[in-house]
């Protein structure tokens, strides 16, 4: 969380600093986040433990891995899973002060950043593959042998690896630290190395965790929207409903992620050059912080919707387990109707594209 302590005074926090020979006292800083982000978090979690258990359960039940975009949504939920259940710890800290001591402190960090940071190299990795798929010969394209899933799963230990070193400051810095009459978590570093490491590390999370996957979306929904655009063979409104999707994408993460890391490369340059010098501004830079994180979450609600739910391929899985469960509850069969798909992998320009059995199609995420 950006909850951070620094042993420096000229570091903007939300503790109280001198500016100008004067404490500036960020009471009123710690009572917003004390109301505001336990109301986030529960709504957070609530959301996104339903919709991301149900991409778990169902991928779970009734799908089968046939793409290496079924391998990362299914990681994303899990991802989005873990960084969820560390909100009530930091909605329970926002109020109360941390009670759970040191090594429940720097898990539960270690938690929200790791999944934080895979949530969003998941995402990469989805855009990558949809570009493939678009970038590929049908004749090209190989099976889902043990080869292949080899190599699904080596890249998902890959991005979990590199999550994880992300997640590793959190893990070694993080302690409990007795502040303003109650303890709080926070990463301590070292006052030799204060001022560099938290540069370094804004720094390095805004480009990992925004400008990489960023422009390699733009990228790659850029060239598969054009080829979709091109394709022959598929109705004009199916394409541009895939489009929709496709921006639609896009937006949502430039609407949730932008504003947080603006604030974030903000912190970042005031730590290096010291630019918050008034006390009003270093309050509104820490409310800042508090509300865009508490938006950049949401993507976590956002997931499920984006990447499974909106295809028609998902939700027919989803109706067949509704069904199966309301089979063994009544001990009666019902007909579930699947609408056809366009995906976007553009495998579709064939009539197999057509087929209405979704267990015969590749759950694309881009599904219409």
């Amino acid at each position: 969380m950006e909850d951070f302590d620094y042993q420096d005074s000229s570091l903007n926090d939300s503790y109280d600093y001198n500016y100008e020979h004067s404490v500036c006292d960020k009471e009123e800083v710690r009572s917003f986040a004390s109301v505001f982000l336990p109301v986030i978090y529960a709504l957070a979690l609530v959301v996104g433990l339903a919709g991301n258990t149900l991409v778990v359960v169902v991928y779970a039940s009734r799908l089968r891995l046939r793409t290496l975009t079924d391998v990362c949504i299914l990681n994303l939920a899990i991802s989005d899973l873990l960084l969820l259940s560390t909100l009530p710890f930091w909605a329970a800290d926002a109020i109360h002060g941390w009670k759970l001591g040191s090594a429940a402190c720097k898990l539960t960090s270690f938690l929200y950043s790791t999944n934080f940071s895979c949530g969003m190299l998941l995402l990469v990795c989805i855009s990558v593959d949809r570009y493939r798929a678009v970038a590929q010969t049908p004749t090209s394209r190989t099976g889902t042998g043990a080869r292949v899933r080899r190599q699904w799963l080596l890249v998902c230990v890959v991005l979990w690896a590199v999550a994880s070193f992300l997640g590793l400051p959190e893990l070694i810095f993080s302690t409990v630290k007795h502040a303003h009459n109650r303890m709080a978590c926070v990463a301590v570093y070292p006052l030799s190395m204060a001022r560099p490491a938290k540069a370094a590390l804004e720094l390095l999370e805004v480009t990992l965790r925004f400008l990489l996957p960023f422009l390699v979306m733009v990228v790659c929904y850029c060239w598969i929207g054009r080829a979709l655009s091109w394709a022959a063979g598929v109705r004009r409104y199916r394409k541009w409903r895939a489009l929709r999707v496709l921006l639609a994408v896009v937006a949502i993460f430039l609407l949730t992620q932008l504003p947080y890391n603006v604030v974030k490369l903000c912190r970042a340059m005031d730590v290096m050059y010291i630019l918050v010098t008034d006390c009003d501004v270093s309050k509104g830079l820490d409310r800042a912080l508090q509300v865009t994180e508490s938006l950049a979450l949401t993507h976590a609600c956002i997931n499920p919707v984006l990447y499974a739910f909106i295809g028609s391929s998902f939700r027919g899985h989803v109706l067949k387990v509704a069904k199966h469960l309301g089979m063994r509850l009544k001990r009666r069969p019902r007909h579930v109707n699947e609408e056809p798909a366009v995906e976007i992998s553009l495998n579709a320009c064939t009539q197999t594209q057509f087929h209405t059995d979704s267990e015969d199609r590749d759950t694309s995420t881009f599904t219409i």
